[in-house]
């Protein structure tokens, strides 16, 4: 009885034994015949995360211009788009011209007398542009120190509020209105007033405008 125990053993070890052998046949066959190396794409550890992200986000809307903020940046493009949608060779029926719709005794001021070569010149605009802000800011530098952080006719007033609204009415105008406390307003050919530039480009940091009381391009 103790005998066939062992021989029965002995054949269950022989059999596991035979399967090992099988096996270990069959792997290095497979490997002979496939020497490509298996490439695992691991996902990193943000993976998943990145891709809750992108799920969450709001649908892609297009828009028209840059997003640049609230810099000196944001503040010329948002007034440039609002003067004449951003368009450099854009001419009114007032005759003003380019991106910043300026008018032609602005420009002598800066030493520009060609309209035609202006208009193809968006540099030239760029720099007139920043030259009359410049300018604007020199006219009105007390003004904005008493202004700045108080409200008027229920509008916070601002650098950029009112070196925008000097754009549209002349620094001159502005002056007035604010040295009257909002009572002596000015409106241009197409009905817009002071007030309303004020309000809309208020908030922008226009620090980067160095006040010049004779600005060169």
């Amino acid at each position: 009885m103790h005998l066939f125990k062992v021989n029965y053993m002995k054949k269950k070890l022989l059999k596991f034994a035979g399967v090992i052998l099988l096996l270990h046949f069959v792997t290095t066959s497979f490997s002979s015949w496939n020497k490509t190396e298996a490439i695992y794409n691991v996902p990193q550890g943000d993976y998943f995360a990145n891709v809750l992200q992108e799920e969450e986000m709001e649908p892609y809307t297009a828009i028209n211009f840059p997003f640049t903020g609230k810099s000196y940046v944001g503040f010329k493009e948002a007034l440039g788009f609002r003067e004449s949608q951003g368009m450099y060779s854009k001419i009114n029926d007032l005759g003003y011209l380019g991106k910043y719709q300026f008018g032609k005794s602005t420009l002598r001021r800066f030493h520009i007398y060609d309209s035609a070569e202006f208009l193809k010149d968006a540099q030239m605009q760029e720099d007139a542009f920043l030259a009359l802000c410049s300018l604007n800011k020199w006219i009105l530098k007390r003004d904005i120190k008493r202004s700045v952080g108080k409200k008027i006719n229920g509008i916070r007033i601002t650098e950029s509020g009112i070196l925008a609204a000097a754009h549209l009415a002349g620094a001159g105008s502005v002056k007035k209105y604010l040295r009257s406390n909002g009572e002596e307003g000015f409106s241009d050919a197409y009905g817009t007033n002071i007030e309303h530039y004020l309000r809309k480009f208020a908030g922008y940091d226009t620090s980067f405008v160095e006040p010049q009381k004779k600005p060169k391009i």
